[in-house]
């Protein structure tokens, strides 16, 4: 069975107190593997050695600590395959999306911010006779990673990337319940060389583990993504030490589809998958779809068509269109939206229940994909992030109906809208309270620009300078000039 070791001041190890915990296969609900079940004292451990390695490598040329990122990404290519079996298995996604999407997107976050910290510009301000201003961008010290369980090398490296390029050590804690990947990324890590300290993983639970790291007092950033409510204890818990803190948190986003869209099958085959890719399991999936009422019932012919059409299957299998959920209580709680649904008067148009495979994935965690409509837009299910294969339809009359009802729940994060009118278009970007909107496409992501939500839906901004900005601070050193004699 394998092991999932930490990674601390460049060994791998197990726990302070020997403590292992069961990681399960969502497909077939077994345990495949143990980790190392971290505390305060793993922690400390590895607070310790970032905090000792973060000096030097502060201090290192920007090129040399953008060569062991393009290592690190050159390894991770090198064994893709390998990578996105891992990481199917550990999660439940089919294979195939881990290999298409997940692994080399992360070998595209470690490459960007490898190039960003080589190319971003310095700043200065001149008073002409007087001085000159130079903005330094200083890294902090020791940053903290926290990485969710959906998209797990692919959220993992978005953070430590950014952070390690800027030249903070850094001190991640995956989710427990999907450590593979990070582990082997660690270990990637110390082949392509990084110095001891300069990156630590700590597997373990939020409160044995979370909880001692973003309270520590030489941790001076949290970057996090995950739910709004651990968000919150986190913001709560780094408030009276004044920490740099972003989250990214949940999302109850918004498809909004206008009579006018064009509507191909390639552009339809888009918003389904929108709502149900990775098993809906993304933060920015559209699990709300609002459909103008004079083609509502054509749209909803036509979109119930295609999501039947999804197939939901063992993760290996290249045919799978969905696999597994990710675990047992993230399964009962979505089968459990499902019920309160109908509860609520929503009408199942189709799936609305777990899916028995044979075979190897009997025991597995599958939910069929589900679309809902008949639902008020105050009820539960239209305001609570359900996170699984679930889509809610509703009709909207014009563009403020539209615009109130995506609005209309305390979440902030993605809306995507289909209209060929753009001066629509612009005027819906400009009132949506979202913190990206996508006008006739859906997770077209340019790593250059921000990324982040508002309301519930986080606070700062990832990606391009946004990252690189929070992982360093500011200094502005003031020249005097004088006039020559």
């Amino acid at each position: 069975m394998p092991s999932f070791q930490h990674l601390i001041d460049g060994r791998m190890v197990d726990a302070a107190d020997g403590g292992w915990r069961d990681v399960h296969e969502p497909a077939t609900g077994q345990v495949y593997a143990r980790c190392a079940d971290g505390n305060a004292a793993d922690v400390e451990r590895a607070v310790a050695a970032a905090a000792a390695a973060a000096p030097d490598w502060g201090r290192r040329p920007a090129g040399e600590r953008a060569a062991l990122l393009r290592r690190m990404a050159d390894l991770v290519e090198q064994r893709l395959d390998a990578f996105a079996a891992a990481e199917s298995r550990d999660s439940g996604k089919p294979v195939a999306l881990a290999r298409n999407v997940d692994i080399p997107r992360a070998v595209a976050n470690l490459r960007f911010f490898a190039a960003a910290i080589e190319t971003w510009d310095g700043a200065s301000h001149a008073m002409p006779g007087q001085a000159i201003n130079v903005t330094l961008r200083q890294p902090l010290g020791v940053a903290a990673c926290i990485s969710p369980w959906n998209l797990p090398l692919y959220l993992f490296t978005w953070k430590i990337a950014p952070a390690l390029a800027c030249g903070n050590a850094v001190v991640a804690k995956p989710s427990e319940i999907t450590p593979c990947t990070a582990t082997m990324l660690a270990e990637v890590a110390l082949e392509a060389g990084l110095p001891a300290g300069v990156f630590n993983v700590v597997h373990g639970e939020g409160p044995a583990v979370g909880a001692p790291l973003v309270a520590h007092p030489q941790v001076k950033a949290v970057s996090f993504t995950g739910s709004t409510r651990t968000g919150a204890a986190i913001a709560a818990a780094t408030a009276a030490q004044f920490k740099k803190v972003s989250l990214e948190m949940g999302g109850k986003n918004p498809a909004i589809v206008f009579a006018d869209a064009d509507l191909s099958d390639a552009n339809l085959d888009t918003i389904v998958r929108s709502g149900f890719a990775n098993q809906g399991e993304i933060c920015l999936c559209g699990s709300r779809l609002l459909v103008q009422r004079s083609i509502y019932e054509d749209f909803r012919e036509r979109y119930l068509t295609r999501v039947k059409a999804l197939r939901v299957g063992d993760p290996e299998a290249a045919e799978s269109d969905l696999g597994a959920l990710v675990s047992k209580p993230h399964f009962d709680k979505v089968v459990a939206c499902i019920e309160r649904a109908r509860s609520e008067g929503g009408t199942v148009l189709c799936g609305g229940q777990a899916v028995q495979l044979e075979g190897r994935c009997a025991e597995g965690w599958f939910v069929a994909p589900t679309v809902i409509e008949s639902l008020p837009a105050d009820c539960a299910t239209n305001q609570e992030e359900i996170f699984g294969p679930v889509v809610t339809l509703m009709p909207f009359e014009d563009e403020a109906d539209a615009l109130a009802l995506a609005n209309g729940t305390g979440y902030g994060l993605a809306a995507s809208l289909w209209t060929r009118d753009i001066d629509r278009a612009q005027r819906m970007a400009s009132a949506l309270e979202f913190g990206i909107v996508w006008i006739n496409c859906w997770m077209l992501r340019d790593l250059r620009t921000p990324f982040g939500g508002v309301k519930q839906s986080g606070v700062g901004r990832e990606g391009g300078v946004e990252a690189l900005r929070f992982f360093t601070e500011a200094k502005n050193v003031c020249i005097a000039v004088h006039p020559a004699a």
